[in-house]
């Protein structure tokens, strides 16, 4: 989580909204393989002016592409933000068996919102853990948006 977070600074210092994500890939054990990074994102939809330019959406695509296949098995994947629900879609549809996020969010989350990861209906389920450095996660959220609030709220005045 600590490699998700330094992507997360990466994108507040872009002026990205604080999400960091990275991808393990937990290595083979018949076939000898340690377990690797195989992807680490942050936020780029402003930068790439791209609503789909999520941390998580960027680096499962670069985990597929690392991994030659686009069913991540073996793999965990580490976020700073609970996944909304495009990139939980994504998750389920990648076969990525274990997300460990940080910050919840109640309101637009694919998990607590939405549930996607662990649905009856949907051919692949997700292990779960949240919480995880949740305080520095949410810190730096909180951070980035009272930041953007004070320019605001500035440039507003002039």
């Amino acid at each position: 989580m600590e490699m998700a977070l330094r992507q997360a600074q990466k994108a507040a210092d872009a002026g990205e909204v604080p999400t960091g994500c990275v991808i393990m890939y937990m290595g083979n054990a018949e076939k000898q393989e340690p377990p690797r990074l195989i992807a680490s994102a942050h936020n780029q939809t402003e930068l790439l002016k791209d609503p789909t330019a999520h941390a998580e959406m960027i680096a499962i695509t670069q985990a597929a592409s690392a991994l030659e296949n686009w069913r991540l098995l073996n793999t965990v994947l580490y976020v700073t933000k609970e996944p909304c629900s495009m990139c939980a879609g994504a998750i389920v549809l990648a076969r990525i068996p274990i997300v460990v996020y940080g910050v919840s969010d109640p309101l637009r989350g694919g998990i607590s919102a939405f549930n996607l990861l662990d649905q009856p209906n949907l051919n692949h389920k997700s292990r779960v853990i949240g919480g995880v450095l949740e305080h520095e996660c949410r810190d730096m959220l909180q951070n980035f948006f009272k930041t953007r609030r004070n320019k605001t709220q500035i440039t507003n005045k002039n």
